[in-house]
């Protein structure tokens, strides 16, 4: 898999003012097929690696099916969630040093009865302790995405308010409620339709939306989560790093954090 990225100056300057950048064609049209294969396989494995955040009826199941790690239960998932290509792509945009793997992820919305994923930022749900971090996701689309089968939304220049307070997403705050004054006046939502194949980055900071799935047909993506250089651990509880005997402050290394991009690497 090439580690050529699509990336040009025009998508690293939109996305450091805005939180956020559209990428084409991210995956050639053979990747997209094995993907889809891949991490349909992967989300119907049962395993103790991996973790599933809701069962098929559950609330949260509504909003999104959504499996953990992937890539610890399928080999053919860690060519994609190890993708040099995606994670050189992470590095141009960020400017960072290096780029290390938090997690995949899977994200179905399921179709007729799915439910909109609120407002919210990322950081806040990750046991970080660094709060304007640099922290990043890759969203790739497997089906062509609009607002009918749950396409993303953002609000431009959102990641330099800072860290505020996580989401319920089943019983949603307002998180626009916690904006002080005209901060976001003039800043309207950005609907981001894709088709299959493409992606979006965006900060961990940056407030984003998904719609429901109208349709009858899952809504299939992948997500990756990138961190930078020294991110540590805040101690708070997560899927990811329960049982890894990480002490608070501890440096996010390691072999389920491995680094995937180096700067001057050839």
């Amino acid at each position: 898999m090439s580690a050529t990225t699509p990336i040009t100056q025009e998508h690293i300057d939109f996305y450091r003012n805005n939180g956020f950048v559209k990428v084409d064609n991210m995956l050639t049209a053979e990747e997209l097929e094995l993907l889809r294969e891949y991490l349909e396989e992967a989300m119907q494995t049962t395993s103790d690696r991996s973790v599933q955040t809701d069962k098929q009826g559950g609330l949260y199941y509504r909003v999104l099916n959504q499996k953990v790690n992937t890539w610890r239960d399928h080999a053919g998932m860690g060519k994609f969630s190890f993708h040099e290509r995606f994670a050189q792509s992470a590095l141009q945009l960020t400017g960072a040093n290096q780029i290390r793997l938090f997690h995949d992820h899977g994200l179905w919305k399921m179709p007729n009865d799915s439910k909109p994923t609120p407002w919210h930022q990322d950081t806040p749900y990750w046991p970080i302790n660094e709060s304007n971090q640099g922290m990043l996701s890759i969203w790739i689309a497997l089906d062509d995405v609009n607002e009918k089968n749950g396409c993303m939304a953002f609000i431009p220049k959102s990641h330099k308010l800072g860290k505020l307070k996580g989401i319920d997403f089943l019983d949603p705050q307002n998180i626009f409620d916690y904006v002080e004054g005209e901060q976001l006046d003039d800043r309207k939502p950005v609907v981001v339709p894709l088709k299959a194949g493409s992606c979006t980055f965006h900060n961990g900071l940056t407030f984003h939306y998904a719609h429901a799935n109208e349709t009858d047909r899952p809504r299939r993506a992948l997500a990756i989560i990138y961190m930078p250089d020294d991110i540590t651990f805040s101690g708070a509880s997560h899927p990811i790093t329960t049982g890894l005997n990480l002490e608070k402050g501890d440096v996010l290394k390691g072999p389920l954090f491995p680094v995937l991009a180096v700067r001057g690497a050839d």
